[in-house]
């Protein structure tokens, strides 16, 4: 199920903006254009994430942060703050009074999506890490748990062999470095493996299908022509091919 995301501005364009990037990224979104409109419509929506401008009619946002950091039914929703004031004291304040992240009017459409797809992701990283009681690693819809030699696809666990556990692990906490396939071998195999590097190219083959991962448009395990491979960069570019 898509993150639900809340843009709370009274400036309609700006809400347009933002509207459209996040629903292109693949977001819900739900939108106020007042500070008393956003607090009703996060109780009757309860989104995921909440971008909150700071000047707002009937109620301002750092009001709106303020009451909603202090409802223990609200207070662990992210809040991002946009302020278009020149002065640093409204963003101390917002900090200070418990939001997550702030961006300065004017912005990138694309540095906020960044911004919120980082954030969500936190949360996800720490709630999965709170179940297991160990570190994971959180990739769009896969999770990896190393020292529990699992993965899990949206709530699926994966039926992995060793060697491909092994071959994403190494790439999944090593996001955007490239692996040769000599060196994939060397750390998968073992320096006493007589095989050739195509056993590399076959593991990466099945593991691809198991992650239900187009290597013409991949999410997850990017191919490198003439080097190797890597795990994509969740923020980064995939080169299509």
């Amino acid at each position: 199920m898509a993150s639900k995301i809340m843009v709370v501005d009274d400036e309609t364009y700006i809400v347009e903006l933002v509207k459209f990037n996040l629903e292109k990224e693949g977001f819900q979104v739900i939108v106020a254009y007042d500070g008393l409109s956003a607090m009703e419509l996060v109780k009757s929506e309860t989104p995921d994430l909440i971008i909150l401008d700071i000047m707002l009619p009937n109620m301002d946002g750092l009001e709106v942060c303020q009451e909603l950091k202090r409802d223990n039914n609200y207070h662990s929703i992210p809040i991002i703050m946009l302020t278009a004031r020149a002065e640093e004291i409204d963003t101390v304040l917002g900090l200070e009074l418990g939001a997550d992240d702030y961006i300065k009017k004017p912005f990138s459409p694309r540095e906020l999506v960044a911004r919120v797809k980082a954030r969500l992701r936190a949360i996800k990283i720490l709630e999965a890490e709170q179940a297991v009681g160990t570190r994971v690693y959180v990739f769009k819809n896969l999770l990896v748990v190393p020292d529990q030699h699992e993965a899990f696809l949206g709530d699926v666990k994966l039926e992995l062999t060793p060697k491909e556990f092994e071959l994403l692990k190494i790439m999944a906490t090593h996001q955007g470095k490239v692996f040769n396939r000599e060196v994939l071998l060397e750390k998968v195999w073992g320096y006493e493996f007589s095989g050739d590097t195509r056993t590399v190219d076959v593991h990466i083959r099945h593991l691809r299908q198991k992650l239900n991962d187009d290597p013409n448009f991949p999410e997850y395990i990017e191919t490198v022509r003439g080097v190797g491979y890597r795990f994509v960069e969740e923020n980064g570019p995939v080169l299509r091919r």
